[in-house]
């Protein structure tokens, strides 16, 4: 299968605006939609108690990372590693507890057009869809998950091929992650890339929001090009900033 190419990034504008505008938006899921910090801490704490690693280790490369991805760093037996992989995929599939929306993001989907926003997301498609259920969130038309790449994140492999599915350019594209791995991911691919949550590691290159309120959908004529989103005073970073 081709190997998508990341558009070349356009320079920044000198001042922010308010307006965020692409073809169409790329969405990570947990962390950036679905609220699922509790469960995801849960699991990798019983992950480090029975093979004896540092959690918080083990919690800093997870995030944004496909479950193999972060088992096989830690686990070096291949047979060992996959069977804890199986393990770990069963858990995360069966269990829902605590799983919300992130503040906003179901408004702000609901409002979106059509064939608009797609989903990158660094689980299996099976466990997206369970959570996405749990947050009571839709299901996009386009959702490349940890099963349809070779490269997980930070590669930007997931945002190329959501960008190819929808038949745009990476680079008029929109991506909005809240992991390290993710925004390196957003920014390697070419799109301009919001960060949601608390990360500040990248204040310098991308404009971050606490959630989704405030986020308003300007309509406009369906198609590409016509997402424009007006968003609320950022907490920090410019629009527009590229690295």
């Amino acid at each position: 299968m081709p190997e998508p190419q990341p558009a070349t990034p356009a320079a920044p504008p000198e001042a922010r605006s308010p307006h965020l505008r692409a073809s169409v938006l790329l969405f990570d899921m947990d962390g950036t939609l679905v609220d699922s910090t509790a469960l995801v801490e849960s699991t990798w704490a019983d992950f480090s108690a029975r093979h004896r690693t540092d959690l918080a280790e083990v919690l800093a490369y997870a995030h944004g990372r496909p479950t193999r991805e972060t088992v096989a760093h830690f686990v070096a037996d291949p047979e060992r590693a996959a069977a804890e992989t199986r393990r770990l995929v069963a858990h995360e599939q069966s269990e829902t507890t605590g799983i919300t929306e992130i503040p906003g993001a179901r408004a702000f989907l609901a409002a979106l057009p059509r064939g608009s926003w797609a989903i990158v997301t660094s689980a299996g498609r099976k466990l997206a869809e369970v959570r996405l259920a749990a947050a009571g969130l839709p299901l996009p038309e386009v959702l490349v998950s940890a099963d349809d790449v070779v490269r997980g994140k930070p590669h930007p492999e997931g945002y190329l091929r959501a960008a190819a599915r929808l038949g745009v350019a990476p680079g008029d594209t929109v991506v909005f992650e809240d992991s390290g791995a993710g925004v390196r991911a957003g920014l390697a691919s070419g799109a301009r890339t919001v960060v949601i949550g608390g990360l500040d590691d990248f204040d310098d290159v991308a404009e971050r929001h606490a959630d989704f309120r405030g986020f308003r959908v300007v309509p406009g004529p369906s198609g590409a090009g016509a997402v424009t989103v007006t968003t609320p005073e950022p907490l920090a970073g410019r629009a527009g900033a590229r690295r």
